[in-house]
C-alpha cells in the first residue's frame, strides 16, 4: 500500500506535469544571458518549474536573479501568489523602518510558524513590542557580563574544551556543527529557563527536549520551502508524515517547558532568597504572576530558537572559513596572543579583528538568510516596484552579501580587512561597520535583533578559547568543495561539519 505522506509529497510534481502542455506553447527560447538567469513564468503555475529545479538551493538561486536586476529586486510568481525579493538597501530601509507598519509578518508566515512558535516574538505582530520590552533586560550590560562569566565560560571550560581535547587525543572526527548546536542549546536554556539540559556532555547523547526542538525547527522550515502549501496543510490535517513528527515534537517541547515552568514556580514559592536572586527570563516571568503558562512557553521557545540556532550556524560557517584561510587564522591568533591567558569581558569585547572576521563570515553565510513580510496595503517601493495588498515581500541578507555593487568585485572572498581601517597616527586597527539596511544580518528597523551584542560576545569568547588551544581540519580538506548552505528557519551546513581537531603546540 502506497504511503499517503509520500503520495502527498509527490503532488507538486504531478500538478506541474499536468500543466506541461499549457507551458509548451508559452515557452520562448532566448540566447540572452539575462533571460537564461531570470525564471520563466507560465500561466497558472508561474515560476514553479524554476522553483522546483532550485528548491535545494533557493537562496543561491534568488541571489543569482537579484544580481542581474538593475535594482537587485525581482517579482517571482508562484501558484496563487507573488513574492517580491529585494537586495536593494533603500527598499530594505523602506520595508523595515520608514514604512514598517505596512509590512507586518503577515498571515502566511503566521500560519507556517504557529504550531511551533505560537505567539512568540518571532511570529507575532500584536504583542511583539511587549515581548521585546520584557526581553530587553536579558541584554543590558550587567546581564551580558553575567551571561559570559557564568554560562558561556563554564560551558567552554567544563564541556567544550574536554570534548575537543578527547577528540584530538583519539585522532577521531566530530561534527562541529552538532557541537556548536549543543553548546548554544545549553547556554540559551540557562539564560531563558535557568535550566541546564547538559546537551554538550562527554557522551554526546541526544536528549528528548533538544531533539524535539531540532525536528520542529527543520519541519517548520520545510513548510516554507513547500511549492504548494496545500500539501503540508493536508498532511497536518491527516496527521501523517513530517507533520505527524512536528505535532509530536511540539507536544514534547511544550510538555518539557511546562514541567520546567511548574518546577520553577515551586522553587520560587515561599523561598524569598531564591526569588530575589534568580534573574533568568523564566523566573522574571513567573514572578510577574499575570502571565499564563502558554504565553511563557511561546516566549521561551522563540528566545531559545533566536539564541541557539543563529549562534551555532554563525560559528559553524566561521570555523569552516577560518580553517580554509590560514592567513586569517594567523591574524586571529596574533590578536589572541596580545591578551592574557584569562581575558576579561572588556578584553574580548574590544577584539576588532575577530569581530570583523565574524561579520565577514555572516556576510557570506547569514544565520537568517531572508526576512519575510506581507503588505497590508498597496504600495510602491523606492525603486518603483509596485506592491499589491497581500504580496509577500522579502529582503535577502544572503543575496545582499553577494552583491558586487555593495561589496566590490571581490565580494566572493573572505576578507575581514574590508571591515577594518588603520589609524594614521597610532597604526591601531578600528572596526568600520555597515548600516543595517546594507547588512541586515541582525534585521533592521524596530525589529532589529536585541541579542546582537550577546551573540558577538558569546562567539568571541568561544573563538578565543577554541583557537588558542586547537586547530580545525575539515574532514573533506582535500576535495576543495565548499559545504552546501541550506536554510530551514535558520541556516545550516548540509550534512554537518565533520572535522578533526589538532592541539596547538605551545
Amino acid at each position: 500500500m502506497v504511503d499517503l505522506g509520500i503520495l502527498l509529497s509527490c503532488f507538486p510534481y504531478i500538478f506541474l506535469i499536468f500543466f506541461t502542455f499549457l507551458c509548451f506553447f508559452y515557452n520562448t527560447k532566448s540566447s540572452s544571458s539575462l533571460t537564461s538567469i531570470l525564471p520563466k513564468s507560465y500561466p497558472i503555475i508561474g515560476s514553479s518549474f524554476a522553483l522546483l529545479a532550485n528548491r535545494d538551493r533557493h537562496n543561491q538561486w534568488v541571489a543569482e536573479i537579484l544580481a542581474v536586476c538593475p535594482t537587485n529586486t525581482y517579482v517571482i510568481r508562484y501558484p496563487g501568489t507573488c513574492m517580491v525579493f529585494t537586495a536593494y538597501p533603500p527598499n530594505v530601509k523602506y520595508i523595515a523602518n520608514s514604512h514598517f507598519s505596512n509590512y507586518p509578518k503577515g498571515r502566511v508566515l503566521k500560519d507556517i510558524f504557529n504550531d511551533f512558535f505560537g505567539n512568540g516574538i518571532i511570529n507575532t505582530d500584536d504583542t511583539w513590542k511587549f515581548q521585546r520590552q520584557m526581553l530587553s533586560h536579558e541584554f543590558n550590560s550587567a546581564s551580558l557580563r553575567k551571561f559570559v562569566e557564568e554560562a558561556v565560560k563554564i560551558e567552554i571550560f567544563h564541556r567544550l574544551i574536554p570534548v575537543l581535547s578527547m577528540t584530538a587525543e583519539n585522532n577521531s572526527e566530530l561534527d562541529l556543527q552538532d557541537i556548536f548546536q549543543r553548546f548554544s542549546f545549553d547556554t540559551i536554556c540557562k539564560l531563558s529557563f535557568g535550566y541546564d539540559p547538559s546537551y554538550l556532555s562527554p557522551s554526546l547523547q541526544k536528549t528528548e527536549f533538544a531533539v524535539a526542538f531540532e525536528d520542529a525547527t527543520r519541519i517548520t522550515g520545510e513548510r516554507i520551502a513547500q511549492v504548494i502549501p496545500l500539501v503540508w496543510k493536508l498532511k497536518r490535517f491527516l496527521n501523517i508524515g513530517s507533520e505527524k513528527i512536528l505535532k509530536q515534537a511540539t507536544a514534547t517541547i511544550q510538555e518539557s517547558a511546562r514541567k520546567i515552568i511548574r518546577q520553577k514556580k515551586h522553587e520560587l514559592k515561599g523561598n524569598f532568597s531564591l526569588a530575589t536572586s534568580t534573574d533568568d527570563l523564566l523566573s522574571r516571568m513567573v514572578k510577574a504572576e499575570n502571565l499564563d503558562e502558554d504565553f511563557m512557553i511561546d516566549v521561551a521557545i522563540a528566545f531559545i530558537l533566536a539564541g541557539q540556532d543563529t549562534t551555532s550556524a554563525a560559528l559553524t560557517w566561521f570555523f569552516w572559513l577560518v580553517s580554509s584561510n590560514p592567513e586569517v587564522e594567523k591574524e586571529i591568533l596574533k590578536e589572541i596572543n596580545q591578551i592574557g591567558d584569562e581575558p576579561g569581558y572588556d578584553d574580548v569585547k574590544d577584539m576588532v579583528y575577530i569581530h570583523a572576521a565574524l561579520c565577514e563570515s555572516m556576510r557570506l553565510y547569514p544565520p537568517v538568510p531572508v526576512e519575510s513580510k506581507e503588505a497590508e496595503n498597496d504600495d510602491i517601493l523606492p525603486d518603483g516596484t509596485i506592491i499589491k495588498k497581500g504580496m509577500i515581500v522579502l529582503y535577502s541578507s544572503y543575496a545582499m552579501g553577494r552583491m558586487e555593487n555593495l561589496w566590490g568585485l571581490d565580494w566572493n572572498e573572505f576578507k575581514p580587512d574590508r571591515w577594518l581601517q588603520r589609524e594614521n597616527v597610532t597604526g591601531k586597527l578600528s572596526f568600520v561597520g555597515k548600516d543595517s539596511y546594507t547588512y541586515p544580518v541582525f534585521n533592521a528597523g524596530p525589529r532589529v535583533c536585541l541579542g546582537k551584542e550577546m551573540a558577538f560576545l558569546q562567539m568571541k569568547v568561544i573563538v578565543v578559547e577554541f583557537l588558542r588551544r586547537f586547530h580545525v581540519v575539515p574532514a573533506a580538506n582535500g576535495n576543495n568543495i565548499a559545504p552546501v548552505f541550506v536554510s530551514y528557519v535558520t541556516a545550516k551546513m548540509k550534512g554537518g561539519f565533520p572535522v578533526k581537531i589538532e592541539k596547538r603546540r605551545t
